[in-house]
C-alpha cells in the first residue's frame, strides 16, 4: 500500500501552492502549518535545497471526530501535502494517505474516518 498519492503539474512552484491552499480550502481544508523546507535548510544548515513546502492541512470536523474515537491520534494529525519543484516546469503535489498512516493504530472505527479523509484529499489532488 502506498502511502501517499501524487500529481505533477505544469505551473509556477508558488502558484501551486497558491492553487492547492485554495482547493484545500474548498474541500473544508484550512492550512495549520506551513514549512518552506528550503528556507528552513538555508537558515539551520547552510545548505541549498530546491523549493518544497509541508502544508499541515486539516478539516476541523474529521479531526475532531478522529479524537473523539481515538485521543492520541492527534500524533499524527495534521494532514501533511507537499508542493515540491521537479525542475523543468513541474511541481508535484503529494499528499499522504490517511488510512496507511492511520492503518498501524488497528481501530476500524478510526479507519472509516481516515477513508473518508482520503477521498476528500484524493479529490484535492486530482482536481489540481
Amino acid at each position: 500500500m502506498s502511502y501517499y498519492f501524487s500529481k505533477v503539474l505544469t505551473c509556477d512552484f508558488d502558484k501551486t501552492v497558491e492553487r492547492v491552499t485554495l482547493a484545500l480550502k474548498g474541500a473544508g481544508f484550512g492550512i495549520i502549518t506551513e514549512i518552506d523546507v528550503r528556507e528552513t535548510f538555508k537558515r539551520k544548515l547552510n545548505a541549498d535545497f530546491r523549493n518544497y513546502r509541508i502544508l499541515g492541512a486539516c478539516n476541523p470536523t474529521m479531526a475532531r471526530e478522529a479524537l473523539e474515537i481515538e485521543d492520541k491520534i492527534g500524533t499524527m494529525l495534521p494532514c501533511n501535502v507537499v508542493v515540491q519543484d521537479m525542475g523543468d516546469g513541474h511541481v508535484e503535489v503529494a499528499a499522504v494517505d490517511p488510512v496507511a498512516s492511520m492503518a498501524a493504530v488497528g481501530n476500524p472505527t478510526l479507519l472509516q474516518v481516515a477513508d473518508r479523509v482520503r477521498e476528500m484529499l484524493k479529490s484535492v489532488v486530482e482536481s489540481l
